[in-house]
């Protein structure tokens, strides 16, 4: 990325989907912003009419090149097509005619996940050091951790246990140096770092580690202090069998997790296809593949989806 735009800047929402929240008058200001023809491509992708939201982003950039909105929306299909470099010219594009900080942020935090996309987690965690180096030298402690969460995130789906687990670990540190934090929230950070040590310890074939690992994570949750993380814990067991080996069980948690969650629908398309239910499991890839989102999860779960769908359909 050029210099004259790289700056460290707060990861706010994307364009079109947002893994952090914004402040109720950033938000409205982001959707009263959203281009008319961005809307239309949101129907478009509605409609699995994927081929034809990039020709109407690609007709559009021709009539105004210097679109901001339309560039990180093309960016995004693009990399849920699997053209990723193509995709990193239209964020840096967006980055070079931001009209404000926060566009700034979404473009950068834009091109992090579309290295997400690739399984590149070095990368991912390079653009995301940048936005925990901003939080920094503001004081927000909270954002650096959910930045270094993220990151690890990425690096765990990867396969590299070590980094994902340092990066976990800084983002639990750093999460809890809040001034004044309150105890609600010193039970998510902990929740949230006995979750990924749990995820950690199942990737490295330690299932007594890992369990451990859930149970406190369970007792965390039974506290009451976050209830909005309940979701989640289902999603952990059901995580930790899959890879444990105990299909049956996996199912049985994942299928009480998020079903909308890519993430959840690829796994599990993989825990039926394990258990031998290959229509099932095709099924599930399809949703899985057909998810429109540019999140972590998405970054997994749709490349991995659409390569075991070209496979099984060749």
């Amino acid at each position: 990325m050029k210099a004259a735009v790289r700056i460290i800047l707060p990861a706010l929402a994307l364009v079109a989907t947002s893994l952090i929240a914004l402040s109720a008058p950033v938000a409205a200001q982001v959707q009263n912003q959203t281009p008319p023809v961005i809307k239309e491509g949101r129907q478009l992708e509605h409609d699995g009419k994927v081929a034809d939201v990039l020709a109407l982003y690609e007709k559009s950039l021709k009539d105004d090149p210097n679109s901001y909105g339309v560039h990180i929306a093309a960016g995004e299909v693009l990399d849920l097509l699997g053209r990723h470099d193509e995709a990193r010219q239209h964020f840096e594009q967006a980055i070079a005619h931001a009209d404000s900080v926060e566009r700034r942020a979404m473009g950068q935090r834009a091109e992090a996940m579309s290295y997400a996309f690739e399984g590149n987690c070095s990368e991912t965690s390079r653009l995301e050091e940048e936005l925990i180096s901003y939080y920094r030298g503001i004081g927000d402690f909270y954002q650096q951790g959910e930045m270094a969460d993220e990151a690890a995130r990425v690096c765990l789906d990867s396969g590299d246990f070590d980094a994902a687990e340092n990066l976990y670990r800084r983002g639990h540190d750093l999460g809890m140096q809040e001034p004044n934090i309150k105890p609600a929230r010193v039970d998510l950070w902990n929740f949230r770092w006995e979750n990924a040590q749990a995820r950690i310890a199942i990737r490295r074939g330690n299932r007594a580690e890992s369990e451990r690992h859930v149970a406190a994570a369970e007792t965390l949750l039974n506290k009451g202090t976050n209830p909005e993380q309940a979701a989640f814990l289902p999603a952990l067991k059901g995580y930790v069998d899959f890879y444990a080996g105990d299909y049956k069980s996996a199912l049985d948690q994942l299928q009480k997790a998020n079903q909308h969650d890519a993430f959840i629908q690829c796994l599990l398309a993989q825990t039926y296809e394990k258990l031998g239910d290959q229509a099932k499991a095709l099924d599930f890839y399809g949703q899985a593949a057909s998810a429109f989102t540019h999140n972590p999860p998405a970054a997994y779960a749709v490349p991995f989806s659409k390569k075991k769908l070209s496979e099984w359909k060749g």
